[in-house]
């Protein structure tokens, strides 16, 4: 099996080395448009091979689209970072039309593969993909849920002392400041959170996780690349494996939750056919104000983008 990761920076080069250490398909294709890059980041993956210990090959090429043909799943990293002082969305303009471009290629040599979607902003690329690629709603995903789950999971396992294996959690929405983090969906062993933590622990929590990506873009100066590329990792090997696992993933809604086409994170099944099935959670009112201030956050910025494409 074969899949294809586009852009070789570094949540794309991550995201090969996950996928490859942990063999989860045959050949994977690393793809970019500087120069060498792809090639390099490829080569130096194999070489690891020996020492670790996989045989999952990793491929590297500059531009050629033709090499990528017959993948199962394509995931799209490229585009401009963050950098200090940027949201994810004054990234718009410059990476709408790289995903544009990107989406048309794929699809043009791998018409049947599943896409998943990593560059920001994300919920508003998504849907930048979906439109371009006009595949079914199920087989165009963006990653973004699994990264602020994850994030969110790390802080709480911090402040309880307590095995990262153990907390079981939910953020839906949109991936910023207006996630939608499920404190009555978060356990640990089994115990609702709530019981092992106060309000004002649970607050800051919750607050720190809302603005993960911002605080590491301070202390790097650029995007975070480790957990987002292990978290798209984590979903190809869900979708190639036919693992039917459960993710939050960002997906264009048709009329769940009472939104219809916006594109926000919700829970799904995640199996060789993409998504398989949409999780509809019974929200209380509070959870759905938020889901519904996500809502508006996200489509303000596809209006945006709507614009964008008219010229």
């Amino acid at each position: 099996m074969k899949v294809t990761i586009v852009g070789a920076g570094n949540v794309g080069a991550t995201c090969a080395d996950v996928l490859a250490f942990r063999e989860v398909v045959n050949e994977i294709v690393l793809l970019d448009i500087k120069e060498g890059v792809a090639e390099g980041k490829a080569l130096d993956i194999w070489q690891k091979a020996p020492i670790i210990g996989y045989d999952s090959r990793t491929v590297g090429v500059t531009n050629d689209y033709s090499k990528t043909a017959g993948s199962e799943v394509i995931v799209i990293t490229s585009g401009l970072p963050r950098k200090p002082g940027m949201s994810r969305d004054d990234l718009i303009e410059i990476n709408a039309g790289i995903v544009k471009t990107v989406t048309e290629n794929v699809i043009k040599h791998s018409p049947d593969a599943i896409i998943i979607i990593v560059s920001n902003p994300l919920d508003v690329m998504t849907y930048q993909a979906h439109i371009t690629s006009k595949l079914p709603r199920t087989k165009i995903m963006g990653m973004a849920g699994i990264l602020d789950t994850a994030r969110y999971r790390a802080f709480l396992s911090e402040a309880l002392n307590i095995s990262q294996k153990e907390i079981q959690a939910m953020i839906l929405g949109g991936h910023g400041d207006t996630m939608v983090p499920l404190l009555r969906y978060t356990t640990v062993g089994g115990i609702p959170v709530t019981d092992l933590l106060d309000a004002q622990t649970l607050g800051a929590i919750v607050q720190r996780t809302k603005v993960g990506g911002g605080e590491l873009v301070k202390l790097m100066g650029t995007s975070a690349w480790y957990a987002p590329g292990s978290a798209a990792a984590q979903m190809v090997e869900a979708i190639v494996k036919d693992q039917r696992r459960v993710f939050p993933v960002c997906i264009q809604l048709q009329g769940e939750y009472g939104i219809d086409n916006c594109y926000l994170g919700v829970p799904v099944v995640l199996g060789k056919n993409g998504i398989e099935k949409i999780i509809e959670l019974k929200l209380n009112n509070e959870e759905m104000a938020m889901m519904k201030t996500s809502e508006g956050h996200v489509r303000e910025v596809m209006v945006v983008l709507d614009e964008l494409n008219k010229k």
